[in-house]
């Protein structure tokens, strides 16, 4: 058996196993057990996007904490490490999950329905979402996570000999394996395999320019719409975000929105009120935004899950305001995770959790009325 063909059956499932064992990393902690030893191991790939300051200090460039790193010691996200003053990624080619999924889980409803994604992660986030269904890998040291080594030229290859039409970059956070996405989707696109990212946005401007050429999808977790919300559930920042969206929405870039509803946290109707008005006068009214159920889980599992009735709220003021394309996400079978036409109403790509039952649009377009549905269909 290929080593990548054993990749993939290890994969195809649940995703690999994995093995956390310590706290979640904060900024400027110690990477050895003895500081002052040197540590640079072949796991080090060099590190884009940071500049060096006095005394051997770096700074991170990437992402809006602007990290400021002393020798042998780390970032928030706990994978970019100094090196006598060189920043290096500990993540690059180090995939702790890995799995063929539907287009429609990441969720994207309108990039190439019914087709599938080669999905992989590495360990590491720089949030700290106190909600993450995936703090396994994504609040723990890469150190501390089961890894496998896949090269960007073998992940590519994965994807084209399983037949997924993308690679999406998902489950941890992308921003804090940048260099290792970014030679992926290179290494993608020469197989004619495209790339879909799936983030919370916390991203530089000018490192997200960078990679913007070589993607062809971005899916924003936006996270409510309050700052006192980043800041205390998410230990980050709205307006990076914010800035984040309309960059990709300036771009051209086709772009998706998950507002994920917690009880009583970023669920009220004045917020998705304020919400809905931001994005109709800052993106316009065809960027599809999943109004998504929570369940409990990581820091908040005495929280219920989202009520019904909240999500179906969110989902008529969003219809209300001039929005297209709301949806509802986690409450299989419902009928807003269909899509309709906007314009005359008819039932265009009907769903039931991650499954595609029909499909109706002709070239893009809704075949009762001729209008133009928005979105990357072929």
């Amino acid at each position: 058996m290929l080593r990548r063909d054993f990749i993939v059956s290890s994969a195809i499932g649940a995703g690999w196993a994995l093995c956390p064992k310590i706290v979640i990393a904060q900024t400027g902690t110690s990477s050895k057990a003895n500081p002052g030893e040197p540590s640079l191991t072949a796991n080090h790939h060099p590190a884009k996007y940071y500049k060096k300051l006095d005394a051997g200090i770096v700074e991170c460039l990437l992402c809006p904490r602007r990290c400021k790193v002393s020798d042998l010691e780390r970032g928030y996200c706990g994978v970019r490490e100094n090196i006598a003053g060189e920043y290096y990624t500990l993540v690059y080619s180090q995939v702790c999950s890995a799995n063929i999924d539907p287009i429609e889980k990441k969720p994207f409803f309108h990039f190439l329905p019914g087709s599938t994604a080669f999905s992989i992660a590495t360990a590491g986030c720089n949030m700290n979402c106190k909600f993450c269904q995936n703090w396994s890998i994504s609040q723990f040291r890469p150190e501390d996570v089961n890894s496998s080594e896949m090269p960007p030229a073998e992940c590519a290859e994965i994807a084209y000999d399983n037949k997924c039409l993308t690679i999406a970059y998902t489950y941890s956070e992308p921003t804090i394996f940048y260099e290792y996405m970014y030679d992926c989707a290179g290494e993608g696109r020469k197989l004619g395999i495209r790339s879909v990212v799936v983030t919370a946005g916390y991203i530089e401007k000018d490192p997200l320019l960078e990679l913007i050429p070589l993607v062809d999808a971005i899916k924003i977790d936006l996270k409510a719409f309050t700052e006192s919300y980043y800041k205390d559930i998410c230990s980050s920042e709205l307006q990076p975000v914010l800035n984040t969206l309309i960059t990709i929405k300036e771009s051209g870039t086709w772009l998706e929105i998950v507002y994920l509803m917690l009880p009583g946290l970023n669920d009220s109707p004045k917020e998705i009120s304020d919400l809905c008005d931001w994005l109709l006068k800052n993106l316009g009214p065809d960027v599809p935004i999943h109004f998504t159920r929570f369940h409990p889980s990581y820091l908040l599992q005495n929280l219920p899950m989202t009520p019904l009735e909240s999500l179906e709220q969110a989902h008529a003021i969003a219809k209300a305001k001039g929005l297209h394309y709301p949806y509802i996400g986690n409450v299989y079978g419902h009928d807003a995770e269909n899509t309709f036409c906007h314009n005359c109403g008819d039932l265009l790509i009907g769903r039931q959790g991650f499954q595609i039952t029909k499909n109706k649009l002709d070239k893009g377009k809704c075949p009762a009325c001729q209008q133009i549905i928005p979105g990357v269909w072929a």
